[in-house]
């Protein structure tokens, strides 16, 4: 948690220092609740971490700093792949800029296998595929609605919630299933909101 915190606060001074918490998306999103679908796939994929059981993994004060640095690293890791990188990309075009930032993301994964977490090859590959399109996913969201909020919100969220999940009570079948969820709804909503319009003005100018 010290890390993660220091991280974060580093990041976020250079960015308010700078004046560039617009450009990196830490402002009210410019399309509407309605035209995101109330970020309704947001809310379906923070489920699949309680789908097979819920269970107190940590002592209650373990749990709070696993909490706490989760949302470090939503915010971290958001602002690294979706602010800083999507933004770097984007003068080579935004579909290369898209690409690069989901498949960093999810490859950046590959890490759980080497840094003492216990991960297993195939669990660790299935994250891998999932975050990826999660990325996609993420990325559409900021780049669409201009605000990197409700994905720092959302990654922190659901990063948090693993602490309760009951992974023994996993099968490999059931670890499949949810990956396939999670592509499935992720790369859905990514093109629904691929297809939108930039902003609720543009929309506008083109329905003139």
């Amino acid at each position: 948690l010290p890390v993660a915190l220091s991280l974060s606060l580093i990041l976020f001074i250079y960015i308010r220092k700078n004046g560039l918490s617009s450009k990196y998306g830490f402002k009210k999103p410019l399309l509407s609740g309605r035209r995101m679908l109330f970020y309704i796939p947001l809310l379906l994929l923070l489920t699949v971490n309680l789908w097979f059981g819920v269970s107190l993994n940590l002592s209650a004060a373990e749990t709070v700093l696993y909490i706490l640095t989760m949302l470090c690293v939503g915010f971290l890791e958001e602002t690294i792949f979706r602010g800083l990188l999507f933004n770097a990309m984007l003068k080579n075009g935004v579909k290369s800029a898209v690409i690069v930032s989901s498949i960093t993301f999810g490859m950046g994964h590959i890490i759980n296998l080497i840094n003492g977490s216990g991960a297993e090859l195939v669990p660790n590959l299935l994250q891998v595929t999932y975050a990826a399109a999660t990325g996609f996913m993420l990325v559409m969201i900021f780049y669409k609605s201009k605000s990197i909020v409700s994905c720092v919100l959302f990654h922190g969220i659901f990063n948090s919630l693993s602490v309760f999940s009951d992974e023994s009570a996993r099968t490999m079948v059931q670890r499949t299933g949810t990956c396939v969820f999670i592509v499935l709804i992720s790369v859905v909503y990514g093109v629904y909101l691929m297809r939108l319009p930039e902003t609720e003005s543009t929309e506008t100018g083109k329905n003139r």
